[in-house]
């Protein structure tokens, strides 16, 4: 497990919408936010108990340094969203916003290898992401809406295999977000091995307790105040 959360499946007892706190993973990926943005998100963060606040490599100090000493950990993206770069891009990346203080990665998985069913490059690829942040939980983010179910299956066994923590649904700018079809799958896919974070489109406190119950250990959300604050499921 990590200090922010559980990796494998939550013992959490989801009995109000608070309860989803500390799996919650506090989103601010817009390309236009600015420091009032990162301040709300972390002061937010803080006041809630989210798990984290997941952020862009801009921000990623600013926001450890806001966070220093609340128990909520920055973390941050990598190769974000498209997951196009050449692996020494995305190794340099991920260095970079460990050594700025994050304290877990999301990396967005390379598609068109997978697509092509060239299973080393994606293997060798995500190794060398997680040798460089060595002791830093990774994250692939495999955007499941764009992936067929042996897609799915392929790039979770290859995330297993490279050392990864967690398989992730969606980046939130691909063609669709997370389902409880594709949290169950993932769940299925990887068991108790890896974690599974899911991720776009989640803003209500229901949709969350699904995701939850369908097997994920922690959600991406950038609509986490209203989930946590909702009167009821």
């Amino acid at each position: 497990m990590t200090v922010a959360g559980l990796t494998r499946l939550s013992p959490v007892r989801i009995r109000a919408p608070r309860d989803l706190a500390p799996l919650i993973d506090h989103t601010l990926l817009r390309e236009d936010a600015g420091p009032e943005d990162l301040a709300r998100a972390c002061a937010e963060a803080r006041a809630h108990g989210f798990a984290t606040v997941c952020v862009r490599e801009r921000h990623v100090a600013e926001a450890a340094r806001l966070l220093e000493g609340s128990g909520v950990l920055p973390i941050a993206v990598v190769d974000f969203p498209r997951g196009e770069g050449e692996t020494p891009a995305r190794v340099s990346e991920a260095r970079r916003v460990v050594a700025l203080g994050a304290r877990e990665v999301d990396v967005v998985l390379r598609l068109a290898p997978l697509r092509a069913r060239d299973h080393r490059t994606v293997l060798l690829d995500l190794e060398a992401v997680v040798k460089a942040v060595t002791g830093v939980p990774v994250k692939v983010i495999l955007e499941t809406a764009a992936l067929s179910r042996d897609e799915k299956a392929a790039a979770s066994a290859l995330c297993a295999a490279a050392g990864a923590a967690f398989v992730k649904t969606s980046t939130g700018y691909g063609p669709g977000g997370a389902t409880v079809e594709d949290v169950a799958l993932l769940r299925e896919l990887v068991g108790d091995r890896l974690g599974v974070k899911a991720s776009g489109g989640i803003r209500t406190a229901a949709q969350a307790r699904a995701l939850v119950e369908a097997g994920a250990s922690r959600i991406g959300a950038s609509a986490s105040v209203a989930i946590v604050t909702a009167g009821d499921f």
